[in-house]
């Protein structure tokens, strides 16, 4: 599905913005490319692309090996799960500029490829925050999660205009 129908199906926001915005379009993989993964920490389905679940078990494993707990929070997610996000946060009265921060529009999200993974770790009381980078997790990850080709996505000061995203991780072949 291209921009233009995307802005349209899922009626979020102008065309424009998705002219202008620094993102990168994702296509939705094909659902055929994506196997089971198991579940995540909240029990829900885990799809990844083949290649993504190989390595990912690798460096889970590896990671393992050395002490470290890697756990999936978040994996891939469909244009409609992703309206879904933005639909509920305007829901719960947060405006459109503070959703954009953290979550992307349907067809702007890592996630959309099967190689996207939001992580945690069994010793992280809330997921999904930036206290994640002061996690043993974290450091590991950051020094060997590359190895497996997986990169953190969303730096500090990033030029994509998101919040800063250690948990974020995306394998890239």
């Amino acid at each position: 599905m291209d921009k233009e129908r995307l802005t349209e199906a899922y009626a979020i926001l102008p065309m424009e913005f998705t002219e202008n915005h620094e993102l990168p379009f994702f296509d939705e993989c094909d659902l055929h490319d994506l196997i089971d993964a198991g579940e995540d920490v909240f029990k829900r389905k885990v799809m990844m692309t083949k290649e993504t679940y190989h390595a990912w078990q690798m460096m889970q494993k590896i990671a393992q090996r050395e002490g470290v707990s890697l756990l999936i929070v978040s994996a891939f997610r469909s244009y409609t799960y992703q309206a879904k996000i933005i639909a509920n946060k305007l829901a719960k009265g947060l405006s459109l500029n503070e959703i954009l921060k953290v979550s992307a529009l349907p067809g702007f999200s890592e996630h959309h490829t099967g190689r996207a993974l939001d992580l945690t770790t069994d010793d992280e009381k809330q997921v999904l925050t930036q206290a994640f980078e002061n996690t043993k997790a974290f450091q590991w990850l950051t020094q060997n999660a590359h190895k497996f080709n997986f990169y953190l996505s969303y730096s500090r000061n990033n030029s994509y205009g998101f919040i800063y995203e250690p948990w974020h991780w995306c394998y890239k072949s």
